[in-house]
This record gives structure tokens, C-alpha cells and sequence, in this order.
């Protein structure tokens, strides 16, 4: 069972897996339905990106390898009108793919080589982390550790009041947006593009940089903030270890 916040559903989770192989499906819709799951399956692209819209899902476990439409193709598309936590299945064992697959907006990784009770545990990690980022009001954000107030702009970290500029403020808020998931540079000014004040794509670093040290982050060893090479920077919950 997933562990949720205080007064948050306790019911089973909606689960929709994207996969081709049928006895694949089968198997792990048995699995999982004897650990508070509702498991649903489809088997392309098209029915997948119907069914997702369907009804509200609290998960999805998509394959990369698909017949028609690919798995990232299926993200980006399901990533317009869904910010529903996805697993993503993979017989490539290239971090390049494995990247794509993050900055498009997957929130795990893993290798079809793996057994059910490793599925099992990183659905729930994910579905975890997704329950510690709804916050119980609609004018707060928290992602682990990191509490904003929208509505007083209040920012914390570990319960310590954290003081930041307008910049570094809708940078983190930006991030914080979309936990666990790649923003490009491009992304992040394209959030921010509205405010009153100038910030180009070579200054969201210097942002970052000061916004890290105000926080208490290393950049080496970063618990809140990591920068992915060639990509973006991607806000994580450091009590994941």
C-alpha cells in the first residue's frame, strides 16, 4: 500500500500499462492487483492516448518499444493534456534514451529485465513522491523538504525561511512545477517569459547558481537541484536518497 498524506484517499490506485506484449500485461495486471492496483492495459499508441484521456489515472507504466507510435512519442503527446506520473519500460540500455525519455517528462526508468517486486517498489516511490508534491492547499507547493507559499511568496527549505529575489523565486517555482522532470533552459524563461524583469538563457545559471547557495545546495553534490548535462536543471525530493 502507498503511504499518502494525512487525509489524503486511501482507496486502490488507477493503474493504465502501455505494452504490446500481451502475456506481459496479464502477468503484471495479476501481480499488481493483489497490491491495491486497478490495472487496465492497451497495446498501441493510439487506444493509449484514448484511454489516458478518458478518466483520471494515478499512474502509467509505458513501454519504449511500441508498434506504430513509440513510448516517447506517446509521452509528448500525453504530456500536452496530463501531468499523471509515468514509469517508463526499456530494453535500451543507452543513457542517451534514457534521458530523452526524462526531459519529455517520464518519472522513472526501468529495464524490461526487471522482476515484479522492483516494479511494485518503484511504483510506489514514484506515487510517493507525486502524494508529497499535492499539497493539502491549493496556494502551497512542497517537494519534500521545500515548502512555497503561493500566496505570500514565503519559501522554505527544511523549515527554515529561505529569502530569495523575484528571479530566483520563479526560477525555483518553475522547477518545483514539475518535480522530478528535466526543464530546458528554454522551458524555464518560456514559464517566467511573463515577469517584469530581463533574464536570458546564460543568466538562468548565475539565477541557479545564488538560488542553490541560498537553499544550502552543493552543485557538486546537489540534494535539491541537479543540473543534467546538455539538458536542464530538474528540482528532486532529496529525501528520495
Amino acid at each position: 500500500m502507498v503511504d499518502f498524506p494525512s487525509g489524503q484517499r486511501s482507496e486502490p490506485m488507477q493503474l493504465l500499462i502501455v505494452d504490446d506484449d500481451i502475456k506481459f500485461c496479464r502477468l503484471i495486471s495479476e501481480y499488481l492487483s493483489k497490491h491495491d492496483f486497478v490495472v487496465s492495459f492497451v497495446h498501441d499508441g493510439a487506444n493509449a492516448l484514448q484511454t489516458a484521456a478518458a478518466k483520471p489515472w494515478d499512474a502509467v507504466i509505458l513501454d519504449v518499444m511500441l508498434p506504430g507510435m513509440s513510448g516517447y512519442d506517446i509521452l509528448r503527446k500525453l504530456r500536452e493534456f496530463s501531468n499523471v506520473p509515468v514509469l517508463m519500460l526499456t530494453a535500451l540500455s543507452d543513457e542517451t534514451d534514457r534521458i530523452v525519455g526524462l526531459e519529455i517528462g517520464a518519472d522513472d526508468y526501468l529495464p524490461k529485465s526487471f522482476s515484479p517486486r522492483e516494479l511494485l517498489a518503484r511504483l510506489r516511490a514514484v506515487l510517493r513522491r507525486t502524494a508529497r508534491t499535492q499539497s493539502s492547499s491549493t496556494n502551497e507547493i512542497v517537494v519534500g523538504c521545500i515548502q512555497i507559499d503561493l500566496l505570500t511568496r514565503r519559501v522554505t527549505v527544511e523549515n527554515t525561511p529561505v529569502t530569495l529575489t523575484a528571479v530566483e523565486y520563479d526560477l525555483l517555482l518553475a522547477l518545483a512545477q514539475t518535480p522530478h522532470r528535466i526543464r530546458s533552459r528554454e522551458q524555464i524563461l518560456n514559464d517566467i517569459r511573463d515577469r517584469t524583469y530581463d533574464i536570458t538563457d546564460r543568466s538562468i545559471d548565475v539565477h541557479i547558481s545564488s538560488l542553490r547557495k541560498k537553499m544550502g545546495d552543493d552543485a557538486k553534490n546537489p540534494r535539491f537541484i541537479r543540473t543534467i548535462r546538455s539538458a536542464g536543471y530538474m528540482l528532486v525530493d532529496s529525501s528520495r536518497g
